[in-house]
């Protein structure tokens, strides 16, 4: 390779090079526009897979058609039809003799197929205004100036299956009526016809079958939503073509595991609970035969400070598994926990808005915001407990005055076993895992738990959870 040669090579791969960082930064301009009326569906976006390079094919082969069908033979047409009004001037011309002009009349008749009559000089109407479009009038205009190259009129816009051509000669006016589909190529609209059908019949077709190939999809998708937030899910099969089966089985097998390690985590907790249970009521009765004493009653506040530690720590591991989801009055709850507050010397208030019929684990719902409310009753004196559920959520909100929690730490304290020394959940002889257990359980329905600051001053907690 010459040096002139390099130089080249170096010149197109820099010109490339440009090309390429100029796509790119169209693509980041105008990539985000794009993407943001784009369909966001499965469903959708496979249609627009097929519908648009339909479209534009179908758009591809009318422009073919048009141009070099319709337009071409339309053109040859009136060509022809043009050559037949020439030959008649010039026989016209030729024999003056006829001066009925009954020969030139049979031949346009018998051989030509057209009708011929001679009006008036008088009878020629003046040049009217050009169609915007029609593809026969600009045809035979542009084919009678260049044959006759006489003074014309013609009438190809009507309704009428014959088109009227006017040529004026020395001493007389030509009329001409010829048959339509002698000089235009009226069989398009069935092509067209045709194309649009067909392309219908296809489209209806493929979003049928696009429909089926898809429903397998929602169901694996309903299926794993239910099952992140602690659904069953009934009579769930794998179906569909093979990949989506495949998924559909990894997903049956995933939950099978999760099923698995979630029963023998629960067997190994119930029986360490079952011993450790059965050593403190040993340490319960042989206190009480001890006797009362001011060390016995101290062993018997400790034993008692770790029964509640423990049932703390099997309930923050055991979580919610093994109840079943149901319909649940979330009116009625959030009451019971108005009157547990109020029960132990709180005021406290409810209120709810929307639907209170809410799909949730009611045992252990009622155990994560009751956990809330014993949060903010331990700082607080006055609780307001709000719910409020649309069409997809249900938020309850637990309000306090309390001295609230900074909020760089509102994260921390959901962590098992951590207690802040200026925080609000050092709760004495606590175990530091209410926040952590509520959280958990809100997260096994598919939400969560945000802490916030109060319109009464203190602490805001909002549980918020898909319907």
């Amino acid at each position: 390779m010459t040096v002139l040669d390099s130089g080249f090579a170096k010149l197109g791969i820099a010109k490339l090079r440009t090309v390429a960082a100029r796509l790119t930064g169209f693509y980041e301009r105008y990539g985000f526009s794009l993407r943001a009326v784009l369909p966001k569906g499965l469903y959708a976006r496979a249609l627009l897979i097929i519908i648009v390079p339909m479209v534009v094919l179908q758009s591809v082969v009318a422009f073919v058609f048009m141009e070099r069908h319709w337009n071409t033979v339309t053109r040859r047409l009136s060509a022809a039809v043009t050559q037949d009004i020439a030959a008649l001037i010039d026989i016209y011309a030729s024999y003056p003799q006829d001066a009925e002009r009954a020969t030139i009349r049979r031949i346009a008749a018998d051989r030509l197929g057209l009708s011929v009559d001679f009006l008036p000089v008088s009878e020629m109407p003046p040049p009217g205004p050009k169609p915007f479009f029609s593809l026969l009038d600009q045809a035979l205009s542009q084919e009678l100036s260049r044959q006759i190259r006489r003074p014309f009129w013609i009438d190809a816009v009507g309704r009428s299956n014959l088109v009227e051509i006017r040529v004026r000669l020395d001493d007389t006016v030509l009329r001409v009526f010829a048959p339509r589909n002698a000089a235009y190529a009226s069989n398009s609209e069935i092509f067209i016809f045709w194309m649009v059908g067909t392309s219908l019949v296809l489209l209806t077709v493929a979003i049928i079958f696009l429909r089926n190939q898809i429903k397998p999809i929602l169901r694996l998708a309903d299926a794993a939503e239910s099952f992140g937030k602690g659904r069953d899910v009934p009579g769930f099969k794998p179906r569909g073509a093979r990949e989506v089966r495949r998924a559909a089985l990894a997903f049956i097998e995933m939950k099978r595991r999760v099923e698995r390690t979630m029963e023998q985590r629960t067997t190994m907790l119930a029986g360490v609970s079952h011993d450790l249970r059965t050593i403190l009521t040993r340490f319960k009765l042989e206190l009480a035969l001890i006797g009362d004493s001011p060390e016995v009653d101290a062993m018997r506040k400790d034993v008692d400070e770790m029964s509640g530690m423990l049932e703390d720590y099997l309930a923050f591991a055991r979580g919610d598994s093994g109840e079943i989801a149901q319909p649940t009055d979330m009116t009625l709850a959030l009451e019971e926990l108005r009157s547990d507050a109020e029960r132990h010397g709180h005021a406290a208030t409810v209120a709810f808005h929307g639907l209170p019929v809410v799909t949730v684990k009611p045992a252990s719902f009622k155990r994560c915001l009751g956990n809330l409310v014993s949060n903010a009753a331990r700082h607080a004196n006055t609780i307001s407990i709000t719910g409020h559920r649309d069409h997809r959520y249900l938020n309850v909100t637990v309000d306090d005055d309390g001295p609230g929690i900074p909020a760089n730490k509102r994260e921390e304290v959901f962590k098992p076993f951590l207690r802040l020394d200026d925080a609000r959940n050092q709760d004495e002889g606590g175990t530091g895992l209410g926040l952590a257990i509520a959280r958990d359980i809100a997260r096994s329905h598919g939400g969560d738990i945000t802490l916030g600051d109060s319109p009464m001053g203190g602490l805001r907690a909002t549980a918020r959870i898909p319907v």
